[in-house]
């Protein structure tokens, strides 16, 4: 049984180093009450604090497991992947927590501190040595000297404390570690954010001192908390979602339930066709603001603002314009469909560079280049991967829904894709890789090592389904084979969206799910499968298995649910709407294997999505009924809008189509008959 470490840092220190507990007057008990260490069975540790002096306690209490190895990797889910690619340089746009030995310089260092509440699942795991080892904690309840309880209400074994914290440590002059010299993980009683707190990647600030984060024990009183501590053989890093599994079914708490699928369906829907549409445009905004915004415009006397944001594929072009598609077609509404259309047959005639064959990632006031928002967020100029892979996969799944409802044939649409599809095939490397970004002029590839290709491979399956063109297939299987291998199976993905400086995110294996989905549709192999609910499974670990008990306004007024919703990425600390549009791709999954936990996460990620906009008018202290925009702060992340007043506010007060497309694309996919209200009801 691997024994835990303990240590203390008072308020009243002259420095933040962490001292002995005897050193401060407080008493151990440390008591294993079964469990054998396993990824299903981990070893239960009951521990009391008791305060033997005749002072009250303020202070952070550390409990660390220490991590044998030369080269620990370590998962904090939603905050920690590995080093969170502290090995690649440090000078980039945008600024992450990064992991590096010996390391001082913002944003790095070989240790962090972290409150509970950026992590998705309440878990610090490292794979090191050929093992896995993790602790995980409930909520501590706080008894004073009578043994009445204090400061928090006693639950059951799965309350979770928010206000608790998580850490990582490496094995060098880690300062504030017990464990000094040896790597370590652990959890703590009151929590810091060090040696920095992240806000977003442009607000970062120092060490906060811990007066109002702390645990306060009284003389005489006892914290009492229940560990888990995990203990297992590991071939590789996919062998923490056995012990992740553990985690969600301890500490599982299901999002409230508001409504249904087709109620979402009908109200998102129709506030993007209602509210969003630019028929002048031929497109979507990227923003529609109720009241007056430095970021948007108003056209002519209508009552909203606008940003535009024009672009092919995200934000707001054929991510937005197929799920608007699907929905119409589900619905019956003719209005919405025809706008969707208009938008789609839009970008497929005049979206591509005529240098190249390649599409054009963003447009403004009718010009097509590349010279989206997030232009000087990436390395070179030239076309994204992640754009135009993912606008290719959605204009073909515009054309399958139309062929399958029997509307007309789109030929220009297969003929766009086609064109472009084997352009992106000739550019991969030797590794079977796309670019990451794809040059203006002759569209080979500038720059790899990210995952944002994935969206090219989904592509390119999805082509060879609906076009019937297999010729391709074998490269397609051993590009699958590459991000397989040197992201999945390690469980840390990176380089997807353009505004995260390829930090390890959740939005590239999206891609990747429906890739393989599509190469198991195609192939009928059933590693593809496998490889299926191995990008699941790390896609889970951003996704919050509980609900964090928000304070700040309007998602704490309105009792906005946390678990099922997913944190975008390490660099982006918030929950986004972008991981609903795989639910569809959940459910074929569960098709064809039987899994309580996927089937549970997905259940999860259907009431999450049900419940997370305006239900009426104003709910989210903005906006219409269907109203919703993509920036959802379960914590002190991103924690940066604000109300007329000044006050702090917890999401953006903005339509946002392309966050709604995310939810519209999974629930329109979940089932045919549950969002359908005309049409042809007997889809399967």
């Amino acid at each position: 049984m691997m024994r835990l470490r303990y240590s203390v840092r008072p308020v009243d220190g002259e420095t933040p180093r962490y001292l002995s507990p005897d050193m401060v007057g407080l008493a151990i008990d440390d008591r294993c009450r079964g469990g054998d260490g396993g990824a299903e069975t981990p070893w239960r540790h009951e521990v009391t604090l008791t305060n033997v002096s005749d002072a009250t306690f303020q202070g952070v209490v550390r409990i660390d497991l220490p991590v044998e190895g030369d080269d620990p990797r370590f998962f904090l889910p939603g905050f920690m992947y590995g080093r969170n690619r502290g090995e690649a340089p440090l000078a980039t746009p945008d600024r992450f927590p990064r992991m590096r030995d010996g390391e001082t310089r913002l944003p790095a260092s070989s240790w962090w501190m972290v409150r509970a509440d950026r992590l998705a699942n309440p878990c610090a795991l490292a794979v090191s040595d050929g093992r896995v080892r993790g602790v995980s904690m409930g909520a501590y309840l706080v008894h004073g000297a009578d043994d009445s309880l204090r400061g928090h209400e006693a639950g059951d074994d799965g309350a979770f404390a928010q206000y608790s914290g998580y850490t990582c440590s490496l094995s060098s002059d880690d300062v504030d570690a017990p464990t000094r010299g040896i790597a370590s993980i652990g959890v703590t009683l009151g929590y810091e954010n060090a040696p920095w707190l992240f806000v977003s990647s442009a607000n970062i600030r120092p060490r906060p001192g811990i007066e109002d984060q702390c645990l306060i024990l009284p003389a005489g009183g006892r914290a009492v908390v229940l560990v888990d501590v995990f203990d297992y053989e590991a071939s590789d890093e996919r062998a923490i979602i056995p012990a992740l599994r553990t985690v969600y079914r301890r500490f599982h708490e299901s999002p409230r339930m508001v409504g249904d699928p087709r109620r979402a369906v009908e109200d998102l829907a129709g506030a993007v066709s209602r509210d969003a549409w630019l028929p002048d445009d031929h497109m979507y905004a990227g923003f529609v603001f109720d009241r007056p915004s430095e970021l948007g415009v108003r056209l002519g006397d209508g009552p909203y603002w606008y940003q535009k944001l024009g672009s092919s594929g995200w934000t707001n072009g054929m991510a937005a314009a197929a799920p608007m598609l699907a929905s119409g077609l589900r619905l019956g509404d003719e209005r919405m469909r025809s706008q969707a259309l208009d938008c789609i047959d839009h970008i497929v005639r005049y979206c591509v560079n005529p240098n190249n064959g390649l599409p054009f990632d963003a447009v403004d006031d009718g010009v097509w280049s590349n010279h989206g928002w997030w232009r000087d967020r990436i390395p070179e100029p030239g076309h994204s991967a992640y754009l135009v892979g993912q606008m290719l996969y959605y204009v073909l799944q515009s054309y399958e829904y139309e062929r399958g409802l029997g509307h007309a044939e789109h030929a220009d649409w297969l003929d766009m894709v086609g064109g472009v599809v084997p352009r992106l095939a000739a550019q991969r490397n030797s590794d079977g890789e796309y670019p990451f970004i794809f040059s203006e002029t002759t569209g080979a590839g500038l720059d790899y090592g990210a995952f944002a290709g994935a969206w090219c491979l989904a592509a390119g399956a999805y082509w060879a389904k609906v076009g019937g063109d297999m010729s391709d297939l074998d490269g397609l299987k051993a590009s699958e084979r590459h991000y397989h291998d040197a992201y999945v199976r390690h469980m840390e993905c990176y380089g997807a969206p353009l505004d995260t400086s390829k930090a390890v995110d959740s939005e590239g294996v999206l891609a990747y799910v429906k890739a393989t989905r599509l190469l198991h549709e195609i192939t009928g192999d059933d590693l593809y499968l496998d490889h299926l609910a191995e990008a699941l499974a790390y896609e889970s670990t951003f996704r919050f298995c509980w609900n964090s008990p928000v304070t700040v306004p309007p998602l704490g007024r309105v009792g906005w649910s946390s678990c099922g919703g997913s944190v975008t990425s390490t660099c982006n600390p918030h929950i986004h709407p972008m991981s609903s549009n795989i639910i569809g791709d959940m459910r074929y999954y569960l098709d064809h294997r039987e899994d309580d936990y996927v089937r549970s996460r997905m259940e999860d990620a259907v009431r999450w999505s049900c419940q997370t906009y305006n239900t009426f008018d104003g709910e989210y202290d903005y906006g219409k009924v269907g109203w919703m925009s993509e920036r959802f702060c379960h914590s002190q992340g991103l924690l940066e809008e604000r109300y007329e007043d000044g006050s702090i506010a917890s999401t953006w007060f903005a339509l946002m189509p392309w966050a709604i497309g995310a939810i519209l694309d999974g629930l329109t996919g979940l089932y045919w008959d549950r969002c359908i209200t005309h049409g042809k009801e007997n889809q399967e």
